[in-house]
């Protein structure tokens, strides 16, 4: 699969998802589209893929789209969410109540967005502000009606306070955003994802444990594509994220200076064959320092 390929997702009817070459990167950023009776598009991009996501909205035949439904509004998953509304107008937007007042004026997101991101920035297009009254607040428990299938809306706030996911009573399956971490398919490994500043490691371990409750037939990664859910993945990703974050406490003990702390995991990097040396080290020093505002947050000895 290469950047703005389309695929279905196995296993399942009217389920598609599109690499949208974020960060000029392969097999990195997907977004979803449920080709329900009222279709329904789960995550967005950054704004400035939303060509490859457009592309896959004309090749399977959307010519109405009835929903975008970021799973959380960090521009990787929400920018492209006003280019969408503008595309199709009768489309209504929903996200978690926390993250919608953002998509209305993104000018918060983006300042947020720039800081913690640093260089990667270059990548982004601005977000389009989207009309008040097109946008929706979803809370825990809230069903979407999509016709033919019901999307059941689960928080996951670990990741970020205003994150959900997507359980397609259809397919089983379960659009997790970042809750499930970054499931990179070619070295078939699972990495943890803990950007600044809201990353929460018991919110995080408590979202997996939702994962397994729903115990869905599929997980659909917005970092990237869908695969079969198992109880060992859910283990897996739980095991990352405490490995990760003991690394980061027991470096910053060691070397006392949280910019050595960042540029040690940055030289030290296990990605760089995969996503390049560039995206690689970008992607260590955003979740370094997600974890170190972590550690701030609730005291190293936590």
């Amino acid at each position: 699969m290469a950047i703005g390929d389309v695929e279905p997702v196995p296993d399942s009817t009217d389920l598609y998802y599109v690499d949208t070459g974020m960060y000029e990167v392969e097999k990195y950023g997907s977004v979803y589209l449920v080709d329900a009776e009222r279709p329904a598009l789960v995550d967005t991009g950054i704004a400035a893929d939303r060509e490859a996501v457009f592309g896959m909205l004309d090749e399977v035949g959307v010519d109405d789209l009835a929903y975008v439904l970021p799973t959380h509004v960090h521009l990787d998953h929400a920018g492209g969410a006003g280019y969408l509304a503008e595309r199709y107008p009768d489309a209504t937007v929903m996200t978690h109540e926390l993250g919608a007042p953002h998509l209305v004026d993104p000018s918060r997101l983006i300042e947020g967005t720039k800081a913690a991101v640093e260089d990667q920035w270059r990548f982004y297009d601005e977000p389009l502000p989207i009309e008040e009254d097109r946008v929706e607040g979803l809370t825990d428990g809230d069903e979407i009606d999509l016709g033919d299938r019901t999307l059941t809306v689960h928080h996951a706030p670990g990741h970020a306070p205003h994150q959900v996911m997507f359980h397609d009573d259809g397919d089983d399956a379960l659009f997790v955003g970042d809750a499930l971490g970054i499931w990179e398919p070619r070295s078939r490994t699972l990495r943890q994802t803990s950007p600044p500043s809201q990353f929460h490691l018991q919110k995080a371990l408590d979202d997996v444990r939702t994962i397994e409750d729903i115990d869905p037939e599929t997980v659909c990664f917005g970092h990237f594509g869908p695969r079969a859910f198992d109880a060992d993945l859910a283990a897996e990703y739980k095991r990352v994220l405490v490995e990760w974050v003991e690394a980061i406490r027991q470096k910053r003990a060691e070397l006392g200076d949280d910019e050595a702390v960042i540029d040690h995991f940055v030289e030290h990097t296990r990605m760089d064959e995969v996503w390049g040396a560039r995206k690689a080290r970008d992607e260590e020093r955003l979740n370094t320092r997600g974890v170190l505002g972590y550690l701030d947050y609730v005291g190293d000895d936590a």
